[in-house]
């Protein structure tokens, strides 16, 4: 359909970008209500689109593994961050040793690519 490059740089970018989608997306089905508030859904819907198109054309240029990774690793380290912050989750040394370790995983294949 449309043929471009994308930089390595700007690449990793929409990798982020993605993830932070991610993170309105899984935040947004839990204000839905199951996608049964009206504009909770439709933030939610469109936040899963963004996510997956800026997630798709960062491939061009990064490894979809790496990529793959990165996306799910940012989207898990923000939800899980916003329960403690937003819905009084608990913020046991596990949980928040499993986010750094997950957090220093994302550091590294960034790192190895």
């Amino acid at each position: 359909m449309f043929s471009f490059n994308i930089s390595p740089g700007f690449a990793w970018l929409l990798v982020v970008g993605a993830g932070a989608f991610e993170i309105v997306w899984a935040v947004g089905l839990r204000s839905s209500e199951g996608l049964t508030k009206f504009w909770p859904s439709v933030i939610t819907l469109a936040a899963m689109g963004a996510s997956v198109v800026l997630l798709g054309l960062s491939l061009k240029a990064i490894p979809l593994g790496t990529a793959y990774a990165v996306w799910g690793g940012i989207g898990t380290v923000g939800v899980a961050i916003l329960g403690v912050l937003l819905y009084d989750e608990p913020a046991t040394f596990m949980r928040i040793a499993s986010i750094a370790l997950i957090t220093l995983g994302i550091v590294g294949l960034k790192l190895v690519d």
